[in-house]
């Protein structure tokens, strides 16, 4: 018997993991070259942001535009930005919501209720406008609040909790409206500030480029604040070619857009509070410890607590911000109608489409995953869509048709890119 051992057969070396490498790095280093490998990995990976919306939105553009040569005329885009403020106002609370991975059906009800709050108090009571407005403001926190917690506290499902709110809402804005169902409110003060025929600083021309330097100002500041405390942290930072790219981008869109609102009118006022309420909630989200938690808490619940996060007031605060931005949305509409009344702010219809707007735009239904201009981006879809259709003198049914099949394309393609990140581990 031989006392020689068997040497196994060699095995071919496992290859080493890539490292994964910071995209601020690969950029660094490789230029406009690392713009394009980290896109390509990106959409190869799932990570599509908001691309499917924009090139939906130019396609569309497209199509009406081809249909109607008024379609893409200053007047017309105006209209566009004027009337999708009231809608995408709620659907950025609802973006913290789904952030969560839940949903609330009641925005509309709670924008019906604050509106006619605002409505009976300054109308019926002669109460001092700005008051009734913090009033109003005060009844949507309150209302979203309690629904929160009802869900955190008690446990109820947040689909039980906001439907049973839907119904509750509407039969108390009904009891305050009277018995005539509505409430007139005159074009003027506050209201009018956000109607239609109100423009920031009164149709100047100036007011427009004043609010796209500010834009890009604000941006480039941000950035390079940001770049240098990352440099002295010794960690990844955006290089300065990037920033000016960004910068460049975003200068190019809001010069554009003042350009063309200028050949109108100038810019809305309404259209303005919902773009500084969109970059308020966009510094909470991105720039804050409370923001990092509620993308914890939409990521994974248990990891949150175990993380040492406070799930329930993290619940409780998103569905009061949801309240507080759906009574915000509740006046805008009420500033484009002028009545107060069941039929139009505290409708099923608005709340689909702010539900709609949130989704379409970019937030995802499962949780964790969303940017609060998906309320802009949604909302110009939607918004185009229906002023198409009207310059087309289509039906209304046309248009939910329509809305309905964008909103499962989008659906569609938000499961498909979390397989897709999923499979290639990013999940």
């Amino acid at each position: 018997m031989s006392n020689t051992t068997e040497t196994p057969a060699e095995t071919p070396e496992t290859p080493a993991a890539t490292p994964a490498v910071d995209p601020r790095l690969l950029v660094r280093e490789e230029g406009f070259k690392g713009y394009l490998t980290e896109f390509k990995r990106k959409v190869r990976g799932g990570e599509l942001g908001a691309l499917p919306v924009v090139v939906g939105l130019a396609i569309i553009w497209a199509v009406f535009q081809s249909q109607d040569s008024h379609f893409l005329t200053a007047g017309n885009l105006s209209n566009i930005g004027y009337f999708l403020s009231a809608t995408g106002m709620i659907a950025i609370g609802l973006v913290f919501v789904l952030l969560l991975g839940e949903i609330d059906l009641s925005v509309a009800s709670v924008g019906g209720l604050s509106a006619s709050v605002f409505a009976v108090l300054s109308v019926n009571h002669g109460v001092n406008p700005l008051l009734a407005i913090l009033l109003a403001m005060a009844t949507g926190a309150a209302t979203g609040a309690v629904h929160g917690w009802f869900f955190a506290k008690i446990g109820v499902p947040a689909f039980v909790v906001t439907l049973a709110g839907n119904l509750f809402w509407n039969g108390l804005m009904l009891s305050l409206l009277g018995s005539t169902g509505s409430v007139n409110v005159k074009d003027a003060g506050f209201l009018h500030l956000l109607g239609q025929r109100a423009y920031f600083l009164d149709s100047d021309i100036s007011g427009a480029y004043l609010l796209a330097v500010l834009a890009v100002a604000a941006m480039l500041g941000g950035s390079l604040l940001e770049q240098n405390r990352r440099r002295k942290a010794g960690v990844p930072f955006r290089p300065t070619s990037e920033i000016a790219l960004r910068s460049g981008a975003l200068a190019v869109v809001s010069f554009g857009a003042a350009y063309m609102l200028n050949q109108a009118n100038g810019v809305p006022v309404a259209l303005v509070v919902f773009l500084g309420a969109l970059v308020v909630a966009d510094f909470v989200l991105r720039r804050t410890s409370y923001g990092r938690q509620i993308f914890a808490v939409g990521g994974s619940i248990e990891a949150a607590r175990r993380a040492g996060i406070n799930v329930a007031f993290i619940r409780i605060s998103i569905y009061a911000i949801s309240g507080g931005f759906a009574a915000l949305g509740g006046l805008l509409f009420l500033a484009q109608t002028y009545t107060s009344n069941l039929g139009g702010i505290g409708s099923a219809n608005l709340l689909m489409m702010a539900i709609a707007a949130a989704v379409i735009g970019g937030t995802s239904l499962f949780g964790g995953r969303g940017s609060v201009w998906s309320a802009l981006l949604g909302g110009l879809v939607l918004q185009s869509i229906q002023t198409g259709l009207d310059l087309l003198n289509m039906n209304t049914s046309v248009q939910y048709m329509i809305t309905g099949a964008v909103l499962l394309a989008a659906v569609v393609i938000d499961s498909l890119s979390r397989k897709t990140q999923k499979a290639a581990g990013r999940g």
